[in-house]
């Protein structure tokens, strides 16, 4: 038997691609229609610029063309027999299930996207009785995570309304990524090669790309656990950038506790004695250095107010403190419910202390309520403010007004539902996002709008102050996710990769990090400071799981 590599090379007339197209050679159809607009409307020193930085100087532009740039979906021109569509998909089919256990899975993952290929050349020819049929026998058979794409995919049945469609849209322009083994991919190749079947083979040239690895093929079991996504698996060149999944260190605060002394000097009489500083026990012990740990300085932060220090030496204090669970110290929780809420509330938010409480409604407010016996009090007017001793140390307190505190707080400025919503880890800051595009920064002092963010095109899902505070993630249907500051009115970021709308987000722990979820059920992993993908996770079945969970689970508590 000759050996797989001869295989291969004696099949040369079959070509598979293998190798990804360059991300910064725009396809051909995409730049001609865009080529077109420019001439439409006499914009010859764009089109010039447009040619130049493209490199593509041979591209036609004579009015011959026009028909061939009319539609960016022109890829799936095809004069062939629509009847012969409906035998070529058999004879794959056949292929496969006929095809060595060692190989069936992995041949069996070229069925889904094939299909969706022919129905659509089907549909842009024009042979939509064609179209129809092979949906009707096919359909039924591909795997069930992508039933939903399916049914909206059996929407299209003529040609414009192929134009704006997602999931058109998202096969036309992106190659569909299958992982195979070298022999895997030699019994394919062996198979066109054989056959000859011009429908098939143009179809896997064009929109399919084999990300081929050495060893053995892989079992159904683990093929099963990273499909599902639109656009097949990840790449390995997507999960090889390096990623600091540690957490630094914290900063040394030179923090001094200070001991009350209820004794008294004798010739004092009520004078106090000095009080001894001493240094709180936790920051006595060494803390070893993450090899896995980000540069303290990578991610710039503004430096930390003394209120923000102290707030920091408290939560390390308690943190110190809290005892460890087990069978004998479980861990306890609190109810909440509002009443007379059906078909109101939408998100709802506790604070890491579990003092206050923010949700989301779908007329449009934001409502915080407080959970402890203590009402929210709001800040005094400016000229009030001016005759307090900001030397005092009970100045937080001097600056509240106890006149108008109030068990909770309605705060409005949104034109949509709320989806989400967000607070800062110093309590101070509210985040909230909404249907109507805009993220706004809510004042827990003031009680007013301090920020309206205006960037995203379309309804906002997720917002996320980082754990640090002062960036925050966004997530939108235009397919985005922003990286924001809160004394930046424009993101400094954004994270553009997904195919369909990104519905949660999350920072990872040491804020170098967001990680998004999407409804192309896909996760990604994003470095803040690069704005690029750090890794593609897929596997999720349906389009609108649980990612939050799930985003901590695979990436932040591993």
């Amino acid at each position: 038997m000759e050996s797989t590599a001869q295989d291969i090379s004696h099949l040369s007339s079959v070509q598979i691609k293998t190798e990804p197209d360059s991300v910064e050679t725009p396809d051909r159809t995409t730049l001609l229609a865009v080529l077109q607009v420019l001439r439409k409307y006499n914009l010859k020193e764009t089109e010039e610029q447009l040619k130049k930085e493209a490199k593509v100087s041979d591209v036609p532009t004579t009015q011959g063309s026009d028909s061939e740039v009319s539609s960016v979906l022109s890829t799936y021109k095809s004069e062939g027999n629509p009847d012969l569509y409906e035998d070529a998909y058999m004879d794959l089919k056949k292929f496969v299930d006929s095809s060595l256990d060692a190989f069936k899975h992995e041949l069996g993952m070229i069925l889904y996207p094939v299909f969706v290929h022919m129905y659509l050349e089907l549909v842009y020819n024009g042979h939509e009785a064609q179209a129809i049929k092979l949906m009707e026998r096919f359909g039924k058979d591909q795997e069930h995570y992508y039933k939903e794409d399916l049914q909206r995919l059996s929407m299209v049945t003529k040609r414009d309304q192929m134009n704006g469609n997602e999931i058109t849209d998202t096969f036309r322009s992106n190659e569909f990524i299958i992982r195979m083994a070298r022999d895997t991919l030699a019994t394919l190749k062996r198979h066109l090669q054989e056959k000859k079947q011009s429908i098939i083979l143009n179809i896997i040239q064009e929109h399919l790309y084999f990300d081929m690895y050495e060893g053995v093929a892989r079992t159904k079991s683990q093929i099963d656990s990273v499909a599902g996504s639109v656009i097949g698996e990840a790449t390995r060149q997507d999960n090889k950038a390096k990623v600091y999944y540690g957490l630094p260190r914290e900063p040394d605060y030179q923090y001094a506790a200070v001991e009350d002394d209820e004794d008294t000097e004798a010739d004092g009489g009520d004078k106090p004695k000095k009080k001894k500083p001493k240094k709180e026990s936790f920051f006595n012990k060494k803390l070893k250095t993450d090899p896995n740990a980000p540069p303290m300085d990578r991610i710039p932060f503004p430096e930390l107010k003394d209120n923000d220090k102290t707030e920091k030496i408290k939560a390390l204090r308690e943190s110190s403190k809290r005892v460890n669970l087990g069978v004998d110290s479980l861990p306890s929780i609190c109810c909440y419910t509002l009443l007379n809420s059906a078909q109101s509330v939408i998100c709802a938010e506790i604070s890491d202390d579990s003092t206050i409480l923010a949700v989301g409604f779908s007329n449009s407010h934001v409502r915080v309520w407080s959970l402890l016996t203590q009402k929210l009090k709001a800040m005094k007017s400016a000229d009030q403010l001016q005759d307090i001793d900001h030397e005092a140390e009970d100045v937080w307190a001097r600056i509240m007004d106890e006149r108008n505190a109030e068990s909770s707080r309605l705060l409005y400025g949104h034109s949509g539902p709320v989806y989400n919503v967000s607070f800062s880890p110093d309590k101070t800051l509210l985040l909230s996002c909404s249907e109507d595009s805009t993220v706004r920064l809510w004042s827990l002092l003031t009680w007013t709008c301090l920020v309206a963010y205006k960037g995203h095109v379309f309804p906002v899902w997720d917002v996320k102050f980082s754990p640090q505070g002062y960036y925050f993630v966004t997530a939108s249907h235009d397919k985005t996710a922003r990286l924001w500051a809160t004394d930046h009115h424009q993101p400094l970021r954004i994270f553009s990769g997904h195919f369909a709308d990104v519905d949660k987000v999350q920072f990872h722990p040491n804020s170098n990090y967001v990680a998004t979820g999407s409804s192309d059920r896909t996760i990604r992993l994003w470095d803040c400071i690069t704005g690029n993908h750090v890794r593609v996770m897929t596997g999720h079945k349906v389009n609108k799981p649980s990612l939050e969970s799930c985003i901590y689970k695979t990436i932040f508590n591993a």
